[in-house]
């Protein structure tokens, strides 16, 4: 696959790309904070606006707040396509998507408008939410998090993989268990659903045994739940304390490929090999 060119930006440019794009500056962390804050104000008002007494009795008022965060994220996507090195690839990449779908629905609903389309619209200004996983990473803890989930994908996959068996293993027990009573267990799905409720220890109640045998079956199940709950935070744990003794993350991002996440002493990007 062929990199697109980078292009060259002036000293403005370039201060601002500091700005936006790297959050290890002071700079760069109150433009971050600043913008959760608008982001988390926005989806309160889109929250507020889902309520029919409030938005009959405040409509204007939820009005002009949509366009002030519009007007305000749509200066801040145009500011990031402006100051990237590399338009193309933020345009298309999965956050500059949701930057895009956070500023449309507005102007599409005032020039469209429409009762049942409206509502589709309204629904997708809750995309903003996204966007607050882009601007939590400005902390190093989270990215330590993210690597440690990203270098555990295959030993919570396996460990996925036998919960899968087992709930399979323990529903079709149950099912011989109880189905010859009027206790709920009508089929092996069902048996299995109430295996995952069980295990998980959520137990909703909606189906519970009725013999001794059955009862007692549940208990361990119940009792085998805590100790399913504590593997794969273990598994987390133990990847997270190998990073941080390993090395620091920073916030640089590759100006190739978008994405960050290095070594603090990296000179090249993990991902793509290009120069940081």
């Amino acid at each position: 696959m062929t990199k697109d060119k980078i292009r060259k930006l002036t000293p403005f440019q370039q201060r601002w790309h500091n700005i936006i794009f790297e959050a290890d500056t002071p700079a760069g962390r109150l433009f971050d904070i600043l913008l959760l804050i608008a982001i988390l104000l926005s989806v309160v008002v889109v929250m507020m606006e889902s309520v029919a007494p409030l938005q009959l009795k405040y409509e204007r008022l939820f009005t002009t707040l949509e366009w002030m965060f519009t007007i305000v994220f749509t200066i801040e996507y145009l500011f990031r396509v402006w100051c990237s090195y590399r338009p193309k690839a933020y345009i298309l990449s999965f956050y500059g998507l949701i930057d895009l779908l956070c500023i449309l629905p507005t102007y599409v609903e005032f020039v469209f408008g429409g009762a049942h389309f409206l509502l589709t619209i309204r629904i997708l200004r809750l995309m903003r939410i996204f966007r607050i996983f882009k601007l939590v990473p400005f902390l190093n803890e989270s990215k330590q998090l993210a690597l440690a989930l990203e270098h555990s994908r295959r030993k919570i996959a396996v460990f996925l993989f036998f919960i899968l068996l087992l709930t399979v293993v323990l529903g079709s027990v149950m099912y011989v268990i109880e189905s010859s009573y009027n206790s709920g267990f009508t089929s092996i799905p069902v048996s299995v659903y109430w295996a995952v409720v069980t295990l998980t220890t959520v137990g909703y109640g909606d189906i519970a045994p009725v013999t001794p045998l059955g009862q007692a079956f549940s208990a361990l199940i119940m009792i085998m739940g805590y100790a399913i709950i504590a593997v794969p935070t273990g598994i987390v744990t133990v990847e997270m304390s190998r990073l941080k003794n390993e090395s620091e993350v920073d916030n640089r991002i590759c100006p190739h490929c978008m994405r960050e996440g290095h070594d603090s002493n990296a000179d090249y990007c993990k991902f793509c090999g290009s120069k940081l």
